[in-house]
């Protein structure tokens, strides 16, 4: 054996043992996470809940589509949240079947998830209070709806937040996608699924754009390995139950109705507040930047992928033909600095920031986001059309109208 070649085989040894003991551990993890108690903020018992005639009712007839030929019966996990909001909505429009689902829990204020609620309610989408990990609310949801197609965006997200709460990522990012693809290898037909994995994938890779065929070996976070371990679980149901699976890794999703977590949100509210806000910067000044994409473009990309899903081929739970697997990114293929972000949103909030430029903490956060989104562009035409500045100026009005000057609530929303 050549020495070139002995190089390549230790090398494949060790990538090879390396993913071995990492499936062993996130296995382990997953256990005990599984078999630990769970709380659930639902205040209605569930039995009463699975009993109900009227509840019942609502699920069959959200599932139901309105006046599109051939509509689509979908579940959407996470429908309360930002994504799945605009999501539920953008599918009911177009006379799809559309049921909901989300735990509303509390990591960031419920109020705003209850809003949003409200707002697909208007919609004729019946939001389903309820955990995504709950086996038995799910075969109920599968029984009454009879979903072709399942937009699974329930997760925890944030990056930071898992050095406070790492159980919460497990429990919701891996143990619920599995807890979800058991549901739907077990249904009758089987649905197709599209789930939101993220761009935190590519970690500490350095070569951009971002591209599918780069390696997501690296995460930064655990927000990140849970999503990676979300793409390699995905890849398992889809090889041995043959359930139709693509994966969208989003890139720094924004606009009205947004996440009060992320930076654009607060930057806002601090700055009306009169407040100081923080800019993060990399070693030697390196400026941090994002791939910033707005929301409408992200649902275009949601509902070109569930267009172009290919049905499961598995029937009560066993395989019978290849299905169909796929990833994308969907991005705006702009990065922008953060500073940027900040100089626009004073024009439009007519305030001048407060700025406190600060070292990036290491708590996993990556330093920049670019998407090649070559591949999404080919299969189902995703081409984003919105710009940093009119994105922005959407949700600064939206902002304004939803929040006081303070960030309080308008008492008539």
């Amino acid at each position: 054996m050549d020495k070139s070649m002995s190089n390549r085989f230790r090398y494949h040894f060790s990538a090879t043992k390396m993913v071995f003991w990492t499936c062993i551990f996130l296995g382990l993890i997953f256990l005990f996470f599984l078999h630990a108690p769970q709380h659930h903020s639902d205040p209605v018992p569930r039995r009463r809940i699975l009993r109900s005639p009227d509840w019942e009712s609502r699920v069959a007839k959200s599932s139901q589509p309105r006046s599109r030929a051939g509509g689509m019966r979908v579940l959407v996990t996470g429908a309360a949240g930002f994504v799945g909001t605009h999501v539920s909505a953008a599918l009911r429009r177009r006379g799809d079947g559309v049921v909901g689902l989300d735990n509303f829990n509390s990591y960031y204020d419920p109020s705003l998830k209850q809003a949003r609620r409200a707002v697909l309610e208007r919609a004729e989408v019946f939001v389903v209070e309820g955990d995504v990990n709950d086996a038995a609310l799910l075969r109920k949801l599968f029984e009454l709806g009879k979903f072709t197609h399942v937009m699974h965006l329930a997760a925890q997200a944030g990056v930071r937040y898992a050095m406070k709460n790492p159980a919460s990522y497990v429990h919701s990012n891996i143990a619920g996608l599995v807890a979800l693809f058991e549901a739907c290898k077990s249904a009758d037909p089987q649905p197709a699924i599209v789930w939101a994995s993220s761009s935190s994938v590519y970690g500490l890779n350095t070569k951009v754009p971002f591209s599918e065929k780069d390696r997501t070996d690296q995460p930064s976070s655990l927000y990140a390995a849970t999503k990676k371990a979300g793409e390699e679980i995905a890849h398992t149901y889809n090889h041995i139950y043959g359930l139709s699976i693509t994966g969208l890794r989003f890139f720094t999703v924004y606009g009205p109705w947004g996440r009060p977590d992320m930076a654009y949100f607060f930057f806002t509210k601090d700055m009306l507040k009169g407040k100081p806000i923080h800019v993060f910067e990399g070693p030697n000044h390196f400026t941090v930047a994002r791939d910033f994409t707005y929301i409408d473009d992200i649902v275009k990309g949601c509902l070109g992928a569930l267009d172009t899903a290919e049905k499961s081929t598995g029937s009560g739970g066993v395989k019978k033909g290849k299905a169909q697997l796929r990833v994308y990114n969907l991005g705006n293929t702009s990065p922008v600095p953060v500073g940027k972000l900040v100089n626009i949103l004073e024009k439009l909030l007519k305030v001048k920031a407060k700025k406190v430029v600060m070292p990036m903490p290491a708590n996993g956060d990556v330093l920049f986001t670019h998407a090649n989104i070559s591949q999404a562009q080919r299969d189902f035409g995703y081409r984003p059309t919105t710009d940093l500045q009119s994105g922005l100026k959407k949700f600064v009005k939206w902002y304004l109208d939803y929040y006081h000057s303070d960030g309080a609530l308008k008492s008539s929303l």
